[in-house]
């Protein structure tokens, strides 16, 4: 055997070793998991969980996969951060208001009843001091965090009976989850916290009075309107519906730099594609709706938005009392309200109330 022959050998059974002790790396590829909240598909945050992990390989050429897995598929639908941190899954698609369990804070990074509108929120988030928060309140859990997704303002929810005053909040069932079941259940309601995937068969059967979901969009899909034509608005206690991308700490750090990158316009992406989306798909849902389906929009009582609105700041003022972390987070998010507020108050409510179709 010549020497070049025994090179060429040696050469080929490295390279074999290699590909055994490493094949996503050595074959170029990596292979991610990413577990969601939400049913396969649901118009909204399902599609965005779909559509973000093929923007990740197509951006990547094929180097970085991203396998989805719907709720329940790996991991049930609440239990998606525990498997990102707990490296069950080295990526997921949710939304932080979940999280209040471990982190009284988190929902912020969601909605918070009569918060930030979607827009400000990414305003919040990219440039009044959001992001470094976020990052810092999930860093303990192995977890890095990024917008990917919005299904916009949502609605009030769907209602059995009308809600004409404040007597008739109390003893409501309704299925909501984040700050704005608590705001509710301190009105006299109960909360019943339900994952997306429930939501219709419990409204259907009884089990809750009422359902708030998202918005037109995905409430038209899910069915909603099948069990009560009643919806209301407005969706104060969530009026934004930022969705996160969760990727686990120790999967982030071995991408090399050009692969991190990838991941995070992918996110970014995505964020803008699905809010674009979400406000026109809930203007056709609406329509369809009201015209096709005989819904009735109603709004809620002057003395329930008053409560609400109060109980809302109280809840925020508890929060912002749990831990130094949650004070700094409330702080800013109050901050980034109130300017926010005043630059709307000076031009973009005034022009709302005054265009016309």
């Amino acid at each position: 055997m010549t020497a070049t022959r025994r090179s060429a050998l040696a050469s080929l059974a490295a390279a074999g070793a290699a590909t055994l002790t490493t094949p996503a790396i050595a074959s170029g590829r990596i292979e991610w998991k990413m577990v969601t909240s939400w049913p396969k598909n649901l118009p909204g945050p399902g599609v965005s969980a779909e559509r973000l992990a093929r923007t990740i390989d197509r951006l990547s050429g094929g180097r970085l996969a991203v396998k989805v897995f719907a709720a329940g598929e790996l991991v049930p639908p609440l239990e998606c951060f525990d498997a990102v941190g707990g490296g069950t899954a080295e990526m997921a698609h949710t939304a932080s208001l979940y999280w209040a369990g471990k982190m009284p804070a988190a929902p912020l990074f969601t909605s918070a009843p009569f918060g930030l509108t979607p827009l400000e929120h990414l305003s919040w988030v990219d440039h009044g001091g959001g992001q470094p928060l976020w990052d810092e309140l999930y860093a303990p859990f192995g977890v890095k965090p990024f917008v990917a997704g919005s299904t916009g303002v949502s609605m009030a929810g769907w209602f059995r009976r009308p809600i004409e005053r404040l007597d008739d909040v109390k003893g409501l069932k309704i299925r909501i989850v984040g700050l704005g079941g608590e705001v509710w259940r301190r009105m006299g309601a109960t909360p019943v916290a339900l994952p997306p995937g429930e939501v219709f068969p419990a409204f259907q059967a009884g089990i809750v009075d009422a359902a708030e979901l998202l918005a037109p969009h995905s409430d038209l899909a899910v069915g909603l309107h099948r069990v009560t034509k009643l919806y209301y608005g407005p969706g104060f206690d969530k009026p934004n519906g930022t969705g996160e991308a969760l990727v686990s700490a120790k999967a982030w750090e071995a991408l090399p730099d050009d692969l991190k990158a990838i991941v995070a316009t992918a996110c970014r992406d995505e964020h803008a594609t699905a809010l674009g989306q979400a406000e026109w798909m809930n203007a056709l849902a609406l329509e369809t709706l009201i015209s096709a389906h005989g819904v009735e929009l109603k709004r809620m009582p002057a003395d329930v938005l008053a409560l609400a609105r109060r109980l809302a700041e109280d809840l925020l003022g508890e929060i912002e009392a749990k831990d130094p972390i949650s004070a700094r987070i409330v702080e800013s998010y109050r901050r980034a309200r109130s300017k926010a507020a005043v630059w709307a108050a000076a031009n973009l409510a005034g022009f709302l109330s005054a265009r016309t179709v």
